[in-house]
């Protein structure tokens, strides 16, 4: 067994929810591929399982087949195992570990030992707040933000709104919440009658608003992080129709119910947080690794539908599930990526090269 094999079997034994596309070592500095690795806090939901199916979809692309052995990570949304997992990346010298966050702060320590091992870290998504790891986002105030601004502008700034918040204590959830909370002092005849976890995903949502609803008054908007289709079909289920105007993610069940679903038609707007953010992180650690981009931050634009513009077989899938995150590919003439809907549902590669575009360095 070679010394790759040894270290690949040890931490194998010490990490767990792991995987591994083992790849022959060929190109790059002393005839390697580069070691990239993706440490991604939770799997509980059908965001995170297309953004890493899509890192899984990459690896057997090029120019990613080629230049890359990748592995990935599940820690279960806990900080002590992503940190003992991103431990045993450092002893396996990774070139670059690309990082979904437990927490905005709790991996900082074991980041910096990666940085100081002279192993790129960049963090994406649920991003950490030290500078020892580049940042690969969305604005994501902005994005609380924009779903409030649309919803105040609907409700003439007065009015009963729930909020459906993600996973406590991440980077993401706190910055949307402060994005929302931003526009809701501005409009003081808005009351958020109650706030509530929903986790990003469309059963969990469903099931906490379907125990939230019969305490409720009437409802004139939904501001929700995540899981959009179960909050309205909640609302179904309750007898709580016509559906109020929605601010949401992109589920797939979401953008149905923008078309006419289920015998209702929501007046709604739908902001993706892109699963593709992944396939930015392996693209910049890449050019990085090969010297041809520098090291810096990149905040990428959120794409967007509104009931009046999605688009059947472009934004919104009838054959696919409705916890479906459809902005797993972007789309338009300026597109970040496009890539296959088999990447994102199985982790199977599409047909020919992979392009990715960075902002212009």
């Amino acid at each position: 067994m070679d010394q790759d094999a040894t270290r690949r079997k040890v931490i194998a034994g010490l990490t767990a929810g792991l995987g591994v596309a083992s790849l022959p070592r060929t190109g790059f500095a002393a005839g390697r591929k580069l070691k990239i690795a993706l440490s991604n806090s939770y799997i509980g939901n059908e965001w995170r399982i297309e953004m890493e199916n899509l890192f899984k979809a990459a690896l057997q692309m090029e120019p990613y087949k080629s230049q890359v052995e990748g592995s990935w990570f599940n820690s279960g949304n806990n900080v002590s195992q992503e940190s003992q997992q991103i431990s045993g990346m450092i002893a396996e010298r990774m070139d670059a570990i690309l990082v979904d966050s437990a927490s905005p702060t709790g991996l900082n320590g074991i980041i910096q030992q990666a940085h100081a091992r002279g192993i790129l870290v960049i963090s994406f998504d649920n991003v950490v707040t030290t500078p020892a790891a580049i940042k690969v986002n969305t604005d994501q105030v902005k994005f609380g933000e924009t779903l409030a601004a649309w919803l105040a502008r609907k409700l003439d700034g007065k009015g009963n709104v729930i909020m459906v918040t993600g996973v406590a204590g991440t980077t993401v959830n706190e910055d949307r919440n402060k994005g929302a909370d931003m526009v809701w002092r501005k409009h003081p005849g808005i009351k958020v009658v109650n706030r509530y976890a929903g986790n990003w995903d469309s059963a969990t949502a469903e099931k906490n608003t379907a125990a939230i609803l019969p305490s409720l008054p009437k409802i004139d908007g939904i501001w929700c992080q995540g899981g959009t289709d179960g909050v309205l079909k909640a609302f179904i289920a309750a007898k709580r129709t016509p559906l109020p105007p929605t601010a949401g993610e992109a589920e797939n069940g979401f953008r149905k119910f923008m078309l006419g679903y289920m015998g209702q038609k929501v007046d709604g707007l739908s902001i993706g947080q892109p699963p593709y953010l992944v396939l930015v992180a392996l693209e910049l650690a890449r050019r990085i690794l090969h010297k041809t981009y520098p090291r810096r931050d990149i905040t990428i634009p959120f794409p967007f539908v509104t009931d009046a513009t999605v688009k059947v077989g472009e934004t919104v899938f009838p054959h696919l599930p409705d916890s479906f995150f459809t902005d797993f590919t972007d789309s338009g003439p300026h597109a970040v990526v496009k890539i296959c809907v088999d990447a994102a549902t199985k982790g199977t590669p599409c047909p020919g090269r992979l392009t990715v575009h960075l902002p212009k360095a």
